[in-house]
């Protein structure tokens, strides 16, 4: 297996994790793959999951084992990651509406314009996203939803430091290489989001 194969079974992985890992987790170790430093990742990532008491379902820990043993991932640590227990709580709710004060504009108008007619991107989406077990004054989160055909690690990365440069700190950007059937956290994300711009047109959206 080559490194770009590991690579994505990683992206895979943390897609599948979204929602479910801490954001200010997710979009760091998105920015250690995407900078080659997936070796980083590969020792991080079972030590939060058993930290954390977080659970993988059979076929997510077969893919977090492909993807991170051959990056350096501790053997104990991968074999002490409990099972899932039961269906994933949903923690999270989404709207297609924006907040009121309408701040993520800028980001809209940026992916816009820097992503709009790119080969190898499809759809550019975005959803607005609250944690159900939150007080209801907590703010909602931007997701940025895309699909491509290229290299889903190397656009995460760029999109995280695009809105990072905005002054989002903690961006949550999705990449979906078309190949993989959307998880469900993504499938509810979709559902209720808007689009932003089309890439070159080569691939096509269902929303």
């Amino acid at each position: 297996m080559t490194d770009r194969d590991t690579s994505l079974l990683c992206h895979e992985l943390l897609l599948r994790l979204a929602g479910r890992i801490p954001d200010e987790s997710l979009w760091r170790y998105r920015d250690w793959l995407a900078g080659a430093a997936g070796e980083v990742v590969a020792v991080s990532l079972p030590k939060q999951l058993v930290r954390e008491r977080i659970g993988l379902t059979d076929a997510d820990h077969r893919l977090l084992s492909e993807a991170l043993l051959p990056m350096g991932a501790d053997p104990a640590a991968v074999g002490a990651i409990l099972p899932e227990d039961g269906s994933p709580q949903r923690r999270h709710a989404f709207t297609a509406a924006a907040p009121g004060d309408d701040k993520g504009d800028s980001e809209a108008l940026v992916l816009g314009a820097t992503l709009r007619g790119r080969p190898g991107v499809g759809e550019v989406r975005d959803s607005w996203r609250r944690d159900t077990t939150a007080a209801a004054s907590e703010p909602q989160s931007r997701v940025v939803l895309v699909s491509t055909s290229g290299d889903p690690v190397e656009l995460t990365g760029e999109i995280q430091r695009i809105l990072r440069a905005l002054g989002n700190h903690t961006p949550l950007v999705e990449v979906l290489p078309t190949e993989i059937e959307p998880p469900e956290y993504h499938g509810r994300a979709q559902l209720a989001s808007n689009l932003i711009c089309t890439g070159s047109g080569e691939l096509t959206g269902s929303h």
